[in-house]
This record gives structure tokens, sequence and C-alpha cells, in this order.
């Protein structure tokens, strides 16, 4: 397998979860603005869309969009208990949880690291964000994750986009419980290897 990444995008959040799971897999940097890979490679005939994370699979079928490639990573180590079994409820609230972080915080910092958007704009998703980690920090009261002792792919997933706040100066302090969760995911040693592979810290 392949992923396609770029350092601290949520291409992050595949990469923490490859790495969880304990599989192979090569790394491949994408410039974004110029839709190039490191080595030279046109990005858009990987992905069309031209984004990350894109996962090339060694059938040579390709994945893109984040939710979708995490759950796939799982599945192929259920026994790492990055996501629970198909079919059961819990893996239902995984997928809940997915989505949230998709739909609720990633969607809603987009506007924040866009230069063109107005000020006033920028304003509302910062508001609603707090208003989302509000919520967040009352379902992590008193549990190490987000599905309770058990770390998944959601994890990966929620810590990625948060881990964006130090970059828009968002101050975790109003939502300690949020602020806790993100210093023990960052604290695991495979979170450590993939942030470290992205020279996102030393």
């Amino acid at each position: 397998m392949k992923l396609y990444f770029s350092p601290g995008a949520c291409s992050l959040s595949p990469h923490i979860a490859l790495r969880e799971a304990g599989l192979d897999f090569e790394l491949e940097q994408v410039d974004l603005r110029a839709k190039q890979t490191k080595s030279g490679g046109d990005f858009r005939g990987v992905n069309p869309k031209g984004m990350v994370p894109t996962l090339l699979l060694d059938s040579g079928d390709v994945l893109t969009e984040g939710p979708a490639i995490v759950q796939y990573i799982a599945d192929q180590k259920l026994d790492s208990g990055l996501t629970p079994a198909p079919g059961t409820i819990e893996r239902y609230h995984l997928m809940e949880w997915l989505n949230f972080v998709t739909s609720e915080l990633h969607k809603n910092f987009t506007p924040l690291f866009k230069p063109t958007t107005p000020d006033a704009y920028k304003d509302i998703a910062r508001a609603t964000l707090a208003e989302r980690y509000a919520f967040l920090n009352e379902k992590l009261a008193g549990k190490s994750y987000l599905m309770g002792e058990r770390f998944t792919v959601a994890d990966c997933y929620a810590f990625t986009v948060t881990n964006w706040t130090s970059i828009q100066k968002i101050d975790l302090a109003p939502w300690p419980n949020v602020a806790a969760y993100m210093e023990r995911v960052r604290a695991r040693p495979k979170v450590q290897e993939a942030m470290k592979a992205e020279g996102l810290i030393k």
C-alpha cells in the first residue's frame, strides 16, 4: 500500500492508523498546490480530486476520503482493536464519530485555512467549532478515548483535526477533557512515529 500525504494535513489520520495496525506501507508526499508528488509525478493521475489522503492498494485500486480509508485500514487488522466488529452497534457508533469529525470539526476548520475567507465568516466558523468542542468535551468526560477505553480510527481522525487548533491559535483551555485527550493520544508511540515521519515533531 502507498499513502499519499501532506505533512500535518488530514492524511495524518490514516498514517497513524497504518502504524497502529502494524501494516506495511509506503509514504509519498504531495505538494497540494502544485498537485505533484515529491518524486515528480502528477498527483491528479492518482487521484483526480487532487486531495489527500489517497491510498493506493497493492491491487491497483485507489481509495480516497479519510473516513473510508481509515475504516479500510482497520478492517485489514481487526485484531488491532482499531474498529469494532462489523455488524455490531459499536461499529455504527464508530461511524457516527467519524461522520461527526468530518462534518462538524474538519469542515469548520477548512475556511480558517483559506486566505480568501472573509473575517466575518471565520468568526462564524470559530464560534461553531467552540460549540462542537464543548460537546466533545462533555462526551470525553470519564473516558480515555471517543469509544471509551479503546483507541480506534475515530481517535486518529479527531486527534489529527484537533491538532490544527494550535495552528489556528484556538486555546483548548475551555475544554479540559479535550486538552487531556489530545495529550493522551499524542503520547502514543505510533502517533509519535507518524508525526516524526511527517516532520511535525523531532
